[in-house]
């Protein structure tokens, strides 16, 4: 079975991601989307928030699993049998953040394969932190958010 793990913060979870993580579904048999935990970390949005919204992207797709983890990356891979890890890239910016995780990751595991996604058009402009923006400030959140969590956030956010 070919698993793969999607790691990230998801603070919020975007319509970048869920692109990205439905795109995987052609390639991998099941991917675990899964919040990485970083008590240095200031997050919005709790992680129940976080790990709720993921369930309401995706618990309907019985090949995607939803967790948290606490751990490195490729540790967590490890212990949950995944063989891969996606990534999703939005620009130029994003492979050059990627590629020096990516060789440390290698150096740790080279028995696991990092497997990149070019964003669509569509979606790669928008950003977690961009999105975190928006939401502080009651902007526009329909088409940036999935549409199954955009009532989650508008209610979660109300002062």
């Amino acid at each position: 079975m070919r698993i793969a793990l999607f790691p990230g913060s998801f603070d919020p979870v975007t319509c970048g991601h869920t692109e990205i993580i439905h795109r995987g579904l052609s390639i991998f048999d099941k991917i675990i989307v899964s919040i990485g935990v970083n008590s240095q970390k200031k997050y919005l949005f709790t992680d129940e928030e976080r790990l709720e919204m993921l369930h309401l992207c995706f618990d309907k797709e019985p090949r995607i699993e939803v967790t948290l983890f606490q751990d490195l990356t490729v540790n967590f891979a490890r212990s949950v049998g995944a063989k891969f890890i996606l990534r999703g890239l939005r620009s130029p910016q994003d492979f050059n953040y990627e590629q020096p995780i990516e060789f440390v990751n290698k150096h740790m595991a080279p028995d696991l394969e990092i497997v990149h996604l070019i964003s669509s058009p569509e979606t790669a402009h928008i950003s977690s932190t961009i999105v975190r923006e928006v939401v502080k400030y009651k902007g526009k959140i329909e088409g940036l958010l999935p549409p199954e969590i955009v009532d989650f956030v508008t209610r979660s956010k109300i002062d």
